[in-house]
């Protein structure tokens, strides 16, 4: 019964694409959105009614990776794909459909940024409506979960995510599994689900972008997940600077209600599970879970210590599981090939593949999906396309504010949580810039620690107050009126702030700071001074 219903939503668009011959593809994610992509799918719509090219439809689609080419225009079954496209390429892209002759602007797809990536997270973002419940369904959306209902025990869920060895990609890379055994074996009356889509990280737009490109799936990946724990309600936890994820969400969640996939008696279940949406006012410090959950309860976003941890007393004093958005996009996947499978991507340690937005100085900035264990080499140069204008390379930063800046030295290092922490760094939840020969390497430390000098809650002081002296102690190096004495005081306050700091935010603030003096510690000490002589003391 569970699986003929999913048939049965789904049967209205394996119609459709029996008449179809031709699709025309227009990101509509926020990137492209930005530059006018709406504008060109309307175009496209009204150009084929005009033709009557009733074999030929145009929809709207979510993020397909470029950014920095948008509007992006894909045509469907021949893969052409059109960066930068304007209302007047319109005519000339459908005319050149099906045919040997090519559009000013089109891009060949036959080049490391689309060949060397693997979709996992992202394999349905360039060829379903986001905002169709029924596109996802024709694209195998919700056969998890109906597998999940129909022919699983939650025992059984919870050991193929532990098979999978899928962690955390929201940043600290806790395994999955046990987080969500930890959760099922929790006792009480209540026990919830949440999606902590509170992305704040200055060049990060990994779950933005799948939030507005594959709604579904997140909500599909937070269903299973509540199966397999036991809960029957969930929230996503979303910022309000995100309006066009919040939008696609909220209408996510009506259609999956309406047509009984979500709700009471999942898929004619014996399963409840309602999903509510949540805003965050731009608070970084609510992306720390315990910060997060006192944020849904209508309470200040400050973190408390833990234990108890959120697996045992959570919201409202409940167990409660959270996981970010791409772990939950990641569910549905392992569900439907098994956790053997994901687990044979990656690394031994790190398994599966991680979803970057590479940004700065790369000549292909946007959304990537790459398995564990590639090179940092091969993302900034083969996928990025390598530092424009004639620059050089001089580090990338990863993990955010909570990351650190890697040399050229160590290009080679294999991305995974293990090789990333041992340069310094994290993986974080999947910001990657890269900088080139231009960058003062004190400025962007500066830069990060006002970042977190200025989202710091103020609960504990060693945050609150060494955030602030050490962005001071970074100022007077800068301007030329430090001296050596001042370097080992910025040294020892990274120490402490790291080693006394009540959560992840003042715990990682001080790597940006850490990494630069590692391995650019030359640029600090060409601007120090001497220390000014003693003025000798009066004589009475």
């Amino acid at each position: 019964m569970i699986h003929e219903m999913l048939e049965e939503l789904g049967s209205g668009i394996a119609k459709e694409r029996e008449k179809t011959k031709h699709e025309i593809r227009v990101c509509t994610a926020a990137g492209c959105m930005s530059n006018g992509a709406d504008k060109v799918l309307g175009a496209f719509q009204s150009e084929l009614k005009e033709r009557k090219q009733t074999a030929c439809k145009a929809k709207g689609v979510g993020c397909m990776g470029p950014c920095a080419g948008g509007p992006v225009v894909v045509t469907h079954p021949d893969n052409r794909m059109h960066h930068k496209v304007e209302v007047s390429d319109v005519p000339a892209i459908i005319d050149s459909i099906g045919a040997a002759a090519y559009t000013a602007r089109q891009v060949s797809t036959d080049t490391p940024f689309y060949k060397r990536q693997q979709k996992i997270v992202l394999e349905n973002c360039s060829s379903l409506d986001p905002e169709r419940l029924e596109d996802y369904i024709a694209h195998d959306g919700y056969q998890g979960l109906a597998h999940v209902l129909s022919e699983m025990s939650s025992s059984e869920v919870i050991q193929e995510i532990m098979a999978s060895g899928l962690r955390g990609r929201g940043g600290a890379g806790y395994p999955t599994g046990l987080k969500w055994s930890t959760v099922a074996k929790a006792g009480g009356r209540k026990k919830y689900v949440v999606c902590n889509a509170d992305e704040g990280d200055p060049g990060a737009f990994m779950d933005r972008s799948v939030l507005e490109s594959d709604p579904h799936r997140v909500i599909e990946g937070m269903a299973i997940a509540a199966v397999a724990v036991g809960a029957e309600e969930g929230y996503l936890y979303v910022r309000a600077e995100y309006p066009l994820a919040i939008s696609r969400l909220h209408k996510a969640i009506r259609q999956a209600e309406r047509a009984g996939v979500l709700g009471k008696r999942m898929l004619g279940s014996t399963h409840d599970f309602h999903v509510q949406i949540r805003l965050g006012a731009g608070a970084f410090v609510c992306g720390e879970e315990t910060a997060l959950l006192a944020s849904i309860e209508g309470k200040a976003g400050k973190p408390r210590p833990r234990p108890p941890y959120p697996a045992e007393s959570g919201l409202w004093g409940y167990s409660t599981l959270i996981n970010n958005v791409e772990t939950f996009a990641s569910i549905p996947a392992i569900i439907k090939n098994g956790g053997d499978w994901y687990a044979s991507i990656g690394t031994e340690s790190s398994k599966g593949t991680k979803v970057f937005a590479l940004a700065g100085s790369v000549t292909n900035t946007g959304l990537i999906e790459v398995p564990m264990g590639i090179s940092l080499r091969e993302i900034v140069f083969d996928i990025g396309g390598g530092v424009p204008d004639g620059r050089s390379f001089k580090a990338v930063q990863t993990g955010g504010p909570s990351g650190g800046c890697i040399p050229a030295e160590h290009l080679d290092t294999p991305v995974d949580f293990e090789n990333l922490a041992k340069l310094g760094s994290i993986m974080g939840s999947g910001g990657m810039i890269v900088m080139d020969d231009t960058a003062n390497m004190i400025d962007v430390a500066r830069y990060f620690m006002e970042f977190s000098m200025t989202e710091s809650c103020g609960k504990c002081v060693p945050c609150r107050v060494g955030t602030v002296h050490m962005y001071n102690l970074l100022g007077d190096i800068l301007d030329g009126k430090a001296t050596a004495k001042d370097l080992a005081l910025l040294e020892e306050l990274c120490d402490v702030t790291r080693t006394a700091s009540l959560c992840g935010l003042g715990q990682s603030a001080p790597n940006p700071v850490v990494s630069t003096l590692q391995y650019f510690r030359s640029e600090y000490d060409a601007l120090l001074v001497e220390e000014a002589p003693a003025v000798p003391a009066a004589k009475e």
